[in-house]
């Protein structure tokens, strides 16, 4: 377990008659950002609980921080942060109320609790909105007081529990610069999400959840190749050149009416400078060259059974 903050072997819960995880295996390295993915139900918020010691697993061997989590949960309370999709900050009171309120759960003194709310108000730039009800503050802010409230225990470990939902892209962006800092320093995160863009942007390793199950893990690029599909298209505006191109990329699928040609390809810099190339010495022109590579939304929908999204060109060039 050296190394490892979370370790989870044969994780299982059920509820009644309804298995919700069977045989759960999951490691994840200090100071790095894991990402759990999962359809709606697919039991990530279960995991969370599990592993946070709000909820008992039927059974597992897990450790959080170290710490068993069936015979010392007190260490594992103290070595972690828990933030929900659900804010925790009462509104009924002041952002630096809140705070201290955590400080006195933390059995800080009164004026290192003053001095630790003081710096992480300034850290999360709420320190001007400290003295105002915080049920007057934006979704963005009150997710950071969220984050800022965990902070006081000086946590090791923190779960985020969809920590971005229903945030405008402006105040999302705000939170993955946060959760990058706080593994800059040492922390790390467990993240669950519904939002691919984020696993991708922010983790280091990611898992998808599926039946019950670990249906896939990798990083991110790993995960991506498990799908195929990657292709480069290239379109033309001279029948003649698209007819030339397409007598001679055999390998290539037609679209005659877009005078489109789309090659099987991983989008690898070689193989695109093959293509380029072959283009130049044929002095055929294509107007416009796209690569396409699968996403996370590609691997997401081919490992939980959904229906097949519309490809986005990720990259263009010439």
């Amino acid at each position: 377990m050296t190394g490892l903050a979370i370790a989870a072997n044969g994780l299982r819960k059920s509820y009644g008659d309804k298995v919700v995880l069977d045989g759960v295996d999951l490691s994840v390295p200090e100071g790095t950002i894991f990402s759990l993915l999962g359809p709606n139900g697919a039991g990530k918020t279960t995991v969370v609980k599990i592993l946070s010691t709000l909820v008992t697993a039927d059974a597992g061997d897990l450790r959080v921080g170290g710490h068993d989590l069936a015979t010392d949960p007190q260490a594992v309370r103290a070595a972690i942060g828990v933030t929900g999709q659900f804010s925790a900050v009462d509104g009924l009171i002041t952002g630096e109320e809140n705070m201290l309120l955590m400080a006195d759960l933390h059995h800080l003194s009164r004026r290192e609790g003053r001095r630790v709310a003081a710096e992480l108000l300034e850290r999360f730039d709420l320190t001007e909105a400290a003295r105002k009800p915080a049920s007057t503050y934006s979704g963005g802010m009150k997710r950071r007081l969220d984050i800022a409230m965990t902070l006081v225990g000086s946590p090791r470990i923190i779960f985020l529990d969809e920590p971005t939902t229903g945030l405008d892209p402006r105040s999302r962006h705000t939170m993955w610069q946060i959760i990058r800092e706080l593994v800059a320093g040492g922390v790390t995160v467990f993240l669950t999400t519904q939002y691919l863009e984020e696993a991708d942007e922010l983790a280091h390793r990611i898992a998808v959840l599926h039946d019950g199950g670990i249906a896939a893990e990798g990083t991110a690029d790993e995960l991506k190749r498990i799908v195929p599909g990657g292709h480069v298209r290239l379109r033309f505006t001279d029948p003649a050149g698209y007819r030339s191109a397409a007598d001679a990329l055999r390998e290539a699928a037609r679209d005659d009416e877009a005078l489109a040609l789309q090659i099987p390809s991983g989008g690898s810099q070689r193989e695109l400078r093959s293509i380029l190339d072959w283009l130049d010495s044929e002095g055929v022109e294509a107007d416009e060259l796209t690569v396409h590579t699968p996403d996370l939304d590609d691997v997401f929908f081919a490992l939980t059974g959904g229906a097949a999204v519309p490809h986005q060109p990720t990259e263009a060039a010439r």
